[in-house]
């Protein structure tokens, strides 16, 4: 059997699909094949077609993700300094180029490299039993490639004190920052997990992913640049078969039937 499919579990459910780490007694740490698996399952949710959203999430209830696997023999380290890119930065850049709404389910600790992977997802919804932290300078190192998809998320200042201090934050504290949308008990995860998904399968693919697309493009532009952009680009979102759909859906009043394209 494929390692990473040991470490990840992707499954297809109707039109979600669920990438969960499935290391629980390593409280899903971080090693190359969750890297991969993560990584597949990402892939194989972009190509399906009948996918609408992902949801990440970690097994068990103790942790979603606690950091990269710091045991002695797990190299996850160990970087081949001839290569520019590592593949968890790589990861990384996927899930942010990703069309398809992420979603991450935090069911508990989410700490250094699980910070990532919260960051490069869309939305967030959290147990109140979720802790979340950037402890690499407990142990001599810094957060540098989750500073790249975290720095604008959060409060400037706040990012700071969580990277210098490696002091973690409360559920609640994440909340009133801004880090997830949504905290609710450990009994609720499921079920506001299931509403926040409700909420984005019913709306027109073709608008998502289009509009994900753009919300990218004008990350860095000056105003005039993007509003430039954005009115080419609402152009030409008008002529896609999801626009004429829900026009008429709308006109009709009847609940529309996205096709995607």
């Amino acid at each position: 059997m494929n390692p990473s499919a040991q470490c990840v579990v992707v499954e297809v459910r109707n039109d979600v699909c669920w990438i969960t780490i499935n290391r629980p007694e390593l409280r899903n740490a971080i090693n190359e094949d969750v890297i991969a698996g993560i990584s597949s399952g990402l892939t194989l949710a972009g190509s399906t077609p009948d996918v609408r959203a992902v949801v990440l999430t970690g097994a068990g209830e103790r942790a979603f993700c606690a950091g990269a696997d710091l045991r002695p023999n797990s190299n996850i380290f160990d970087f081949d300094f001839s290569q520019p890119r590592t593949d968890y930065a790589d990861l990384l850049r996927q899930a942010v180029a990703f069309d398809i709404p992420l979603i991450a389910r935090v069911n508990g600790a989410c700490m250094a490299g699980g910070m990532g992977l919260l960051t490069m997802c869309d939305m967030a919804v959290a147990s109140t039993k979720a802790q979340f932290g950037l402890p690499e300078v407990k142990v001599g190192m810094f957060p540098m490639q989750v500073a790249s998809v975290m720095q604008h998320l959060i409060p400037r200042r706040k990012f700071a004190e969580m990277c210098i201090t490696g002091e973690p934050l409360s559920a609640q504290e994440a909340l009133d920052i801004g880090l997830v949308n949504y905290v609710v008990e450990p009994t609720e995860l499921d079920g506001k997990v299931d509403w926040l998904l409700g909420r984005i399968t019913d709306k027109s693919p073709t608008a998502i992913r289009r509009g994900k697309n753009a919300l990218r493009a004008i990350a860095d532009m000056t105003f005039a640049q993007s509003i430039a952009f954005m009115e080419a680009q609402l152009g030409s979102l008008r002529m896609t078969a999801d626009a004429a759909e829900g026009l008429a859906a709308f006109a009709e009043k009847r609940r529309p039937a996205w096709t995607g394209k």
